[in-house]
């Protein structure tokens, strides 16, 4: 890989970069959102911990959704 010159990288060196970067933050801060059930430093309603999952679910579904391949809607009467 070329990562030493990111503007001669390739388009899947670029993606390959960018993408470990991103999921890397990514579960780092979902540790540290689980951090946040010791009851002995935080209260917290089940209801709460539910919002919170459901919302963090509907965005996993919708970016997984951007890479599936079969993008095309076909019109049909």
């Amino acid at each position: 890989m070329r990562e030493s010159n990111p503007k001669h990288e390739t388009r899947a060196e670029r993606f390959r970069r960018i993408a470990e970067n991103r999921t890397n933050d990514i579960i780092k801060k979902l540790s540290l959102l689980g951090n946040c059930s010791n009851r002995s430093a935080y209260e917290y309603s089940e209801q709460e911990v539910s919002k919170m999952f459901s919302a963090i679910e509907k965005e996993l579904r919708q970016a997984r959704a951007r890479f599936t391949f079969d993008r095309r809607k076909t019109f049909k009467l």
